[in-house]
C-alpha cells in the first residue's frame, strides 16, 4: 500500500487531521556537526515537518518538535505514520554522532536520546500516540540495541515518567554537584526495560518513550547562584513537594548568575504558567531573590498545527 498516495484528494484532509507531535530530546547542543547530521535525517521524509527546535548550551540539550499524520485501517487502528521512519532516522544519526561518555551539561539525562514524547493533536487520540510510541520503542530497542522504558499511555499500567526516572537515578547530579556527565551507572540494569537489551552501552545510555496529552514546558529564571535555595523553591512549587497540583519542577543551574526552575505542567489548562510564575515569585521574595519572567520552550498545540499545515502546504506546492 502506498501510504503517501492514500492522503491525496478526498482522503488528504482526513489524514492530515489525525496529527501527532513528537518531542525528541537529545543530549547535545554544542556539537554543530552532530546536530547537522541529525537534522539531515529529519529531512529524509517530506511528510514529517520540524515545526520547532529548542536548544540550550548550558543544559547541553536540544529538543526537536516534529509533526506528521497517522493513517488508520478500516477498523480504526493506527497502521502507519511518517514519524516512525523520521524519528528512527534521527535517533540512529544521534547515536552515530554523539558519545554519552564525553557529554556534560546542567540538565539531567540518562541517554544520548534522553526522551521521546508523543502527543495527539487535532483529531488524533492517545491511542494513536501510544501506538506510535510503542512502534518507535520497538525499532530503537531492536535496531539500535538500546534499553527503552515506556511511560504513560504507552506503558501497560500507565507508569509515570518521573517514577521511572527516580528508579534510574535521573535526578542525582554526578559531576561537580550541579552537572550530569558521562555514564556512571552499572552497565547491567536492575530493572528490565520494556524494549531492547538489559545491558547498557555507556556511549548511548537508555531512553524513555511515552505518549500523553499535551505537557507544557515552562522555565523560570531565579537570579541566584546558590542552587540549594532554588531547589527548595522548586520543591515547594511541585505537586510532589505539596505545591501546585499537576506541576513537576526541577532547579537547574543556568549560566553564572541564575538557576532556572524548569517546570512540566502536566495539565496546563488546569494549572498554567501564570500560577507557576506567581508561586515562584512569592517563594523567591521570601528568600530575598529576584525572578525574571518565565518562558515556554515550545509553541502551543494550536500554533503547532497551524505551522504544520503552512509548512506542509509550502512543501507540496
Amino acid at each position: 500500500m502506498d501510504f503517501n498516495s492514500s492522503c491525496k484528494n478526498d482522503k488528504k484532509t482526513i489524514c492530515e487531521s489525525m496529527l501527532v507531535c513528537c518531542k525528541l530530546f537529545i543530549s547535545e547542543s554544542r556539537n554543530r556537526t552532530a546536530l547537522e547530521q541529525i537534522e539531515r535525517a529529519a529531512r529524509l521524509h517530506p511528510e514529517t515537518v520540524m515545526v520547532n527546535k529548542f536548544e540550550d548550551s548550558d543544559y547541553n540539550r536540544i529538543r526537536y518538535d516534529l509533526v506528521s499524520y497517522v493513517v488508520l485501517d478500516s477498523t480504526g487502528s493506527a497502521i502507519y505514520s511518517p514519524l516512525q521512519q523520521t524519528v528512527l532516522a534521527m535517533v540512529e544519526a544521534a547515536y552515530e554522532a554523539i558519545n554519552l561518555e564525553s557529554h556534560i551539561g546542567a540538565h539531567p539525562r540518562l541517554g544520548v536520546v534522553d526522551e521521546i514524547a508523543f502527543h495527539p493533536l487535532a483529531r488524533a487520540s492517545l491511542d494513536e500516540a501510544a501506538w506510535l510510541a510503542k512502534a518507535v520503542a520497538a525499532d530503537i530497542g531492536s535496531r539500535c540495541q538500546v534499553p527503552v522504558f515506556l511511560y504513560a499511555a504507552a506503558h501497560p499500567t500507565g507508569k509515570a515518567l518521573d517514577t521511572i526516572r527516580r528508579e534510574l537515578g535521573y535526578y542525582r547530579p554526578n559531576s561537580m554537584g550541579t552537572q550530569w556527565a558521562g555514564w556512571t551507572m552499572s552497565e547491567i540494569l536492575s530493572e528490565k526495560p520494556d524494549e531492547g537489551p538489559q545491558h547498557v552501552s555507556p556511549t548511548k545510555g537508555v531512553t524513555m518513550i511515552g505518549a500523553c496529552s499535551w505537557v507544557a514546558l515552562y522555565n523560570v529564571p531565579v537570579m541566584c547562584n546558590d542552587v540549594s535555595i532554588v531547589r527548595r523553591i522548586a520543591r515547594m512549587v511541585s505537586a510532589r513537594g505539596g505545591g501546585l497540583p499537576t506541576v513537576q519542577a526541577l532547579a537547574l543551574v543556568h549560566g553564572e548568575y541564575s538557576v532556572e526552575v524548569a517546570c512540566m505542567l502536566l495539565e496546563p489548562s488546569r494549572i498554567g504558567a501564570e500560577k507557576v510564575q506567581a508561586r515562584i515569585e512569592m517563594l523567591a521574595a521570601e528568600e530575598g531573590l529576584d525572578v525574571e519572567q518565565g518562558y515556554f520552550t515550545h509553541f502551543s498545540p494550536e500554533m503547532i498545527v497551524e505551522k504544520y499545515m503552512n509548512l506542509i502546504s509550502a512543501t507540496r506546492s
